[in-house]
């Protein structure tokens, strides 16, 4: 635009032919000038948009390298560790079986008869939780941690790779308890396929990609070793129940489930909230020890209520059971002990001698019904 202001040339005319007077010839420039300023203003700003633009993917490369440099350099090369997008991907796909595929390959079909699936599934839960138990306890808990401020050792110690790699099988773990969603689906009990039950399922890979991948060990952990202890008990008693009534004498202790549920988010989060009275604890990622503290915080006052209602109240039975009381016989509304099979907030309590796969999860979630 700067060479439109000299277009005249000393005789007054154009390129064009056109002649211009001495006076109008600098009103012309003055003219060109000042557009050439508004268009290189505008154009500027539009650049400067542009540029900014282009440049967030890079910023946003150059932040995630940066953030991964914190990172623990153990755990870069195991399965799934390298970045999010696999265990991303898994879920998604989860996600999108259980509560939409999944149903529509059901809707004319048969339920499956799951029962020996179930009853290896289950056994092989509770082996792999013992033995994760075991290597909690051999490589800090039983071996030297105080259950105070512990923290993590991102040596290269056999036992700290010891935990670390503990902390892996945690964390893979929750991508094989996917199964749970996975039968109930195929089994068509899709009332069980709840928000929470999913949603609890699905954020639990990456609370856990970010614990491995930065916080593989230390207090953090203590929670992890609880529930695998839960795990044990709550696995077994589905395996239990999936091998058929004739079996049903041995559960004798599934009055105690609920109980045992909320001994370990009291532990879990008294364990976690002793973190915010230390003076002294130089753990390098707190954030992941808040989350832990609110997950185990949010499911004790979730399984209290139920304790409430289910006990306190004199089992009495919510409003939707009550109105559905009368038609218990041919609704499959079944009661045993008072207490109804019924879904609150999500989660659904029972205590019905009608259960093939459980009272209750370990987790807080859901529990299993024949």
């Amino acid at each position: 635009m700067w060479e439109e202001t000299s277009a005249v040339d000393k005789y007054g005319a154009s390129p064009t032919g056109e002649s211009f007077e001495p006076g109008r010839q600098r009103q012309v420039c003055t003219r060109y000038k000042r557009k050439g300023k508004r268009h290189r203003r505008q154009t500027g700003g539009a650049t400067r948009t542009v540029m900014a633009l282009d440049s967030l993917p890079s910023r946003v490369v150059l932040l995630y390298d940066e953030w991964l440099k914190l990172a623990d350099p153990r755990t870069e090369d195991w399965p799934l560790m390298a970045s999010p997008i696999a265990q991303t991907l898994i879920v998604i796909a989860y996600i999108y079986f259980v509560t939409t595929l999944g149903p529509r390959l059901m809707e004319n079909r048969k339920p499956f008869d799951l029962k020996n699936t179930m009853v290896v599934y289950n056994f092989s839960i509770v082996g792999f939780s013992i033995y994760m138990i075991y290597e909690y306890l051999m490589s800090g808990w039983a071996n030297g941690y105080s259950y105070g401020c512990d923290l993590v050792d991102y040596s290269s110690n056999p036992l700290a790779v010891r935990m670390a790699w503990t902390c892996w099988l945690y964390y893979f773990s929750k991508f094989i308890e996917m199964l749970d969603t996975i039968f109930f689906v195929l089994r068509k009990k899709t009332s069980q396929v709840t928000f929470l039950h999913v949603f609890h399922h699905s954020i639990m890979p990456f609370t856990w990609w970010f614990g491995v991948k930065f916080s593989a060990g230390g207090m953090g952990t203590f929670h992890a070793m609880l529930n695998c202890c839960v795990h044990v008990l709550m696995y077994s008693y589905y395996a239990v129940c999936a091998m058929g009534p004739a079996y049903q004498k041995y559960l004798w202790w599934k009055k105690y489930m609920t109980t045992i549920q909320l001994v370990q988010f009291v532990m879990v989060t008294v364990h976690i909230g002793q973190f915010i009275f230390m003076k002294d604890c130089p753990y390098k990622f707190p954030v992941l020890l808040y989350i832990v503290g609110l997950y185990g915080l949010i499911f004790l006052v979730l399984f209290l209520n139920f304790w409430y209602h289910a006990y306190t109240k004199g089992k009495r039975l919510p409003k939707v059971a009550q109105k559905s009381k009368a038609l218990q016989n041919g609704n499959g509304v079944h009661h045993s002990n008072g207490v109804a099979k019924e879904a609150t907030n999500g989660i659904f309590y029972g205590t019905t001698n009608k259960v093939a796969n459980g009272f209750h999860h370990g987790n807080g979630i859901h529990n299993k019904e024949k």
